[in-house]
């Protein structure tokens, strides 16, 4: 046997090694595309194509590749780390979100210029609104817009350093301005600014519970007589206190982490709004169509503001807004809807967040704009 065929202990180790290692990294990516492949949202994702015109059009690889890009169990891991170390080495919450002291927690959007295309954009906001007053009026139906301050703005003592553009600062004004004499807007600066810090959660974007009832208590001063205020309402807190893990802390990817690796969750004792006396009713019996409608954003959705409103108002409200719906998201699905064609409503209250309003247009606003077009003079 010559030197060359001697064997080597090592390399046949560090061979078996390699091996073993290889066989680990293609187990772990068999398990990781399997449990993507295996998930309600992949199953979504999937059903439309899993035909043989859309198998041979490409489609159905094309929403594997989205599934195994997006729903990989490890991706949530990997996001986790990341920020952690982008938390607790850097100070830095991302490029959403930007962090003040005490743990307080800013989404960017609500700081940053947009230039003369925001300005542009909050015109043709206002235009709309305006547009959308005119029809209502004609077929007596009463219109309140709200309009939410920035957390940034309320709760300005608590950015500690963080920079508010000038732009973001003249936005609220602005848009008073656009719409002055035109329809009637409540701002809710004035009445949550004061004290800002203590009606707005730290780690999330929107108003506490108790932002929610002053918002609610304010807008019912401001709506005009005409509507029944008959039902009484109550307010029942949770006997236990329970943390909140706020929107700003998953786009961090901090919201399943350790409260020691992250800026310390919001606590709060859950309310809940319901009529002081529940009517006992047939199978056979039709709800009441209340004669409030609101729509609007995330705010309407978050701290029982819909309740407190209910309250407040000593009325029935019909919450159509949406998470995310931004300006328009929720008319557009609103002005849509059997709700509005078959049974529209005296009052239509609109909570708009002060933020998106010199946004970029979308396709909520473009779908509004083409509803309107559409509706006889």
């Amino acid at each position: 046997m010559s030197q060359a065929e001697v064997p080597n202990p090592r390399r046949r180790l560090a061979e078996a090694g390699l091996g073993a290692a290889m066989a680990v990294v293609l187990g772990l990516g068999l398990w990781q595309g399997v449990a993507a492949m295996a998930t309600p949202q992949a199953a979504r994702r999937l059903a439309p194509t899993l035909n043989t015109e859309s198998f041979l059009a490409g489609r159905t690889a094309a929403a594997v590749n989205q599934v195994m890009a997006q729903d990989l169990p490890v991706d949530g891991l990997l996001r986790a780390a990341g920020g952690v170390l982008r938390w607790k080495i850097f100070g830095s919450g991302g490029p959403t979100v930007a962090p003040g002291c005490g743990d307080w927690l800013f989404l960017t959007e609500e700081l940053r210029p947009w230039g003369p295309e925001g300005q542009a954009a909050m015109a043709r906001r206002a235009e709309l609104l305006a547009r959308v007053a005119k029809l209502l009026a004609a077929r007596d139906i009463a219109l309140q817009v709200v309009l939410v301050p920035d957390k940034a703005r309320a709760a300005a003592a608590m950015r500690c350093g963080i920079p508010y553009s000038a732009e973001s600062e003249a936005r609220g004004a602005a848009f008073r301005q656009m719409l002055q004499g035109q329809l009637p807007l409540l701002d809710l600066a004035p009445v949550l600014a004061p004290e800002g810090p203590a009606l707005f959660y730290r780690t999330d974007t929107h108003w506490n519970q108790d932002g929610a009832r002053r918002a609610a208590e304010a807008i019912a001063a401001a709506l005009p007589a005409g509507i029944a205020r008959d039902t009484a309402f109550r307010t029942s807190r949770a006997a236990e206190e329970t943390p909140l893990v706020g929107d700003l802390l998953r786009l961090m990817s901090l919201d399943q982490v350790p409260d020691a690796l992250r800026p310390r969750p919001d606590r709060q004792f859950v309310e809940t709004t319901e009529p002081a006396e529940a009517e006992e009713a047939s199978i056979l019996d039709e709800a009441p169509v209340p004669e409030v409608v609101l729509i609007g954003s995330s705010f309407s959705r978050n701290a029982n503001f819909d309740g407190a409103l209910q309250q407040a108002l000593s009325a029935p409200v019909g919450n159509l807004s949406r998470a995310g719906g931004g300006f328009a998201g929720a008319a557009r699905d609103f002005f849509g809807s059997p709700a509005w064609r078959e049974t529209p409503p005296r009052l239509l209250v609109w909570e708009i967040p002060e933020r998106v309003l010199n946004q970029p247009l979308n396709a909520d606003d473009a779908a509004l704009l083409a509803w309107l077009d559409g509706q006889p003079e």
